[in-house]
């Protein structure tokens, strides 16, 4: 894992180089050396209807008013909604304002934090792979949905595409990948670990 403190004093050079060989090693280790799950929380219910009928209410409620698909999510705490979202795509002209996403940013806000570690999320359909991405980012500890991806597929929503691309090494997917100038941008994060107050997320 990356070292909590500062790396060792000297140039700028040296620490980019020390950074990039520290990544080349984090790349062959296997996935759970990156990320590793908290403990789930005790804290956590069973399933509530009722907060995913919300979800649902909102993915209706919210398209028939124009704001978006009919996608709908709160995010849970405890017992009681945090955040709610819905999708609204088309009425910021945002792709990336998923109902989960737009939840997200709405519990964060309300509860002060980047982590909703201890949180669920209720969303009225399979969350695609950026919201997954997202949920996980933001430490949310469970994920109850209605439809399902087939569901969403057969009213025009595919997202099993997007699943197929990621599948793909870098350089067959439909979208061009290019990577360059890697030892310039390591050098911000060679300053990020000697910044000592940095907060890790």
């Amino acid at each position: 894992m990356l070292p909590s403190g500062s790396v060792d004093t000297g140039s700028i050079a040296d620490a980019i180089t020390d950074f990039m060989a520290r990544a080349t090693e984090l790349a062959s280790f296997p996935p759970a050396h990156h990320w590793t799950a908290k403990p789930r929380s005790a804290t956590l219910n069973a399933m509530n209807p009722d907060f995913l009928r919300e979800a649902i209410r909102l993915s209706l409620e919210k398209m028939e008013a124009g704001e978006g698909g009919p996608f709908g999510a709160v995010i849970v705490r405890n017992g009681e909604i945090v955040g709610r979202g819905w999708n609204r795509v088309t009425s910021i002209n945002d792709p990336t304002a998923h109902a989960e996403i737009v939840a997200i940013r709405d519990a964060c806000c309300r509860l002060g934090t980047f982590s909703l570690a201890g949180c669920e999320i209720y969303t009225s359909g399979e969350p695609c792979p950026m919201c997954f991405a997202a949920i996980y980012w933001a430490r949310l500890e469970r994920i109850y949905y209605a439809a399902t991806c087939e569901d969403a597929t057969a009213a025009g929503f595919d997202d099993a595409p997007f699943y197929r691309q990621l599948a793909l090494p870098p350089g067959s997917r439909l979208i061009q990948v290019v990577q360059d100038l890697r030892q310039e941008a390591c050098e911000a994060f060679a300053a990020w670990l000697r910044k000592p107050n940095r907060v890790v997320y």
